[in-house]
């Protein structure tokens, strides 16, 4: 809820409320669904927040909504994750009923819903590191009723997500629960079948690197089984995606353009009717690759007048262009030229990456201050200023300089 979004306010033409309200509305979207469909109870299993509120409306936000739920008789039961952890968050707020559970940090805790023959049971995150392997103090199961497990977890490890509350798929079959219901990992995915062991994700994609359909998990349950499969609903309403442009090598400036349109457009129609916030990327040995580098801000204005010609202004935002083209003729080929171009290729070539990486750094650092955290850790420029030279970025000042020169 509310997670901090960067580089909303270095471009002018970004739709930075929508944007920034997409996490409340999708929460909104959640409980409107709940209501309608009347559903017996919702659970949580961690991150309702992105750390500390930056004031009360946050807090106030949340409990607003699950009054809603709880003011028809829909049980709310919640734990804390590593971002909204009990020493993470230091404004309280009480739940608004008492069918409204956020479970303890200290201990195991199982809620016995009194409207149908289903415990709960789940533990808080205490600290933003969890390191324990909480599932194995979790109770045995209730008998008779149907039994979830509650718990934040990345369960047998996930590249790029920090190893909290570590435990097995194994562990969690074992366990002897119907259903564990999972959080920390924000893309939706199935563990296993027999319990159910669901990721369902996050409400809403935040950041271009959580793409695709975002929402919740509907699971029905008859006579103590699971009904079918675990449903994904999308409740979000910005949408996220990363679009790969590969041109072909007679792709002139003309086709490239007609390439970017027919991206947008498609993924335009998967986002469903929500807003497109959209990476382009563009690549390939082509002949439109002079053009598009010997000017990259202009070349960016027409790929964001492709996106305009698509759907008009307010359905598609291009958060970056990146542009990775090559020319047609690869700089290895060029490399015995006699004449200076041939010179500078094999005089570039020469040049170890030590003794470039200190001025790409503090180049990316300045800039980077000039933007005011407008980019991500894994932008090329987050890279470079750490002391990263990633490795195509050398190629790719080349070809932008051999661009230039035959320009």
């Amino acid at each position: 809820m509310d997670s901090p979004l960067r580089g909303l306010e270095s471009d002018p033409d970004a739709p930075a409320e929508k944007i920034r309200g997409a996490t409340r509305e999708a929460f909104v979207n959640l409980v409107d669904y709940a209501i309608s469909q009347r559903v017996d109870f919702v659970v949580a299993a961690g991150d309702l927040y992105d750390g500390d509120w930056q004031d009360w409306r946050t807090g106030r936000f949340l409990i607003a909504q699950i009054k809603r739920l709880t003011d028809v008789g829909i049980p709310f039961i919640a734990i804390r994750g590593n971002h909204d952890a009990e020493s993470v968050i230091t404004r309280r707020l009480r739940m608004p009923s008492d069918i409204a559970w956020l479970l303890d940090h200290n201990q195991p805790q199982t809620v016995r819903l009194a409207n149908v023959p289903v415990s709960i049971h789940g533990q808080s995150f205490a600290t933003k590191a969890v390191t324990d392997n909480l599932a194995s103090d979790y109770p045995d199961p209730d008998p008779d009723r149907f039994n979830i497990g509650l718990l934040h977890s990345s369960v047998d490890g996930r590249e790029e997500h920090e190893k909290y509350a570590p435990c097995s798929v194994e562990q969690l079959r074992a366990h002897g629960y119907d259903y564990w219901a999972l959080g920390h990992i924000h893309q939706r995915e199935i563990l296993h079948s027999d319990p159910w062991i669901v990721f369902p994700g996050n409400l809403q994609g935040r950041k271009v690197n959580e793409p695709g359909s975002k929402g919740a998990t509907l699971v029905t349950v008859t006579d103590g089984k699971v009904v079918g499969s675990p449903q994904h609903i999308a409740f979000d309403t910005v949408r996220w995606a990363r679009i790969p442009v590969v041109l072909a090598e007679d792709a002139d400036e003309d086709a490239a353009l007609t390439s970017v349109r027919s991206a947008f457009a498609a993924e335009l129609e998967a986002a469903d009717g929500r807003l497109l916030a959209a990476r382009m990327t563009l690549t390939g040995a082509c002949a439109a690759h002079d053009f598009l580098v010997r000017d990259l801000g202009a070349a960016r204005e027409k790929i964001r007048a492709e996106a305009l010609a698509v759907a008009g202004v307010g359905t598609i935002w291009t958060e970056a262009i990146e542009i990775a083209t090559s020319p047609l003729m690869e700089i290895r080929a060029q490399k015995d030229r006699t004449d200076a171009i041939g010179q500078l290729i094999q005089a570039l070539d020469d040049v170890p990456d030590a003794d470039i990486l200190g001025d790409v750094r503090t180049y990316a650092a300045t800039m980077l201050d000039k933007a005011r955290g407008a980019v991500g850790d894994e932008h090329v420029a987050s890279r470079s200023a750490n002391g990263e030279l990633p490795k195509d970025l050398r190629r790719r000042a080349q070809d932008l300089l051999l661009g230039l020169l035959d320009g």
